[in-house]
């Protein structure tokens, strides 16, 4: 629905981003929400090789798009919805808070942290100090949560 609340999921390979990816539609569809998620590209620069690095961030966003495809699959499959996907570029934490805001849509960034170890860099970010400054909330999903207790908390 266009204009509705968004919940912004960022994805990577991680099995914590599919299950904030099964909260964020749950919940979306229960507040009648949209839901996009969002992966980061970032390559490291290589100024003496610009082709070198113009072929690996295409080779990125490539496999980033694959990735976004097979997880709006599964999110499609339990809400009958497709999320929109995006691919961000440059460094993670600086992307996506870029992104959320000029989004003014957007009502919650949905982070999944991994079920055992630290926080990941993006969930380490949002956080810490830079917690009060984003547009929106945050929720961290924990990535050890079954499918049936997503359900419920969603």
């Amino acid at each position: 629905m266009a204009g509705a609340a968004t919940y912004l999921v960022v994805i990577d390979d991680s099995p914590e981003s599919r299950v904030a990816m099964r909260f964020a539609v749950l919940r979306a569809t229960r507040v009648a929400a949209d839901v996009t998620l969002a992966s980061v590209v970032s390559v490291g620069e290589f100024l003496q090789f610009g082709a070198v690095q113009s072929a690996m961030l295409a080779q990125a966003r490539e496999e980033a798009l694959a990735l976004l495809g097979a997880i709006a699959a599964e999110a499609e499959a339990l809400s009958g919805r497709r999320p929109l996907t995006l691919v961000l570029d440059g460094e993670p934490a600086a992307a996506v808070q870029a992104h959320v805001a000029s989004n003014p849509g957007i009502r919650a960034l949905v982070l999944g942290t991994p079920a055992s170890g630290g926080p990941g860099p993006l969930v380490g970010h949002f956080t810490g100090e830079r917690a009060g400054s984003l547009p929106c909330i945050v929720m961290l999903v924990p990535g050890g949560l079954s499918d049936e207790r997503v359900a419920t908390l969603a």
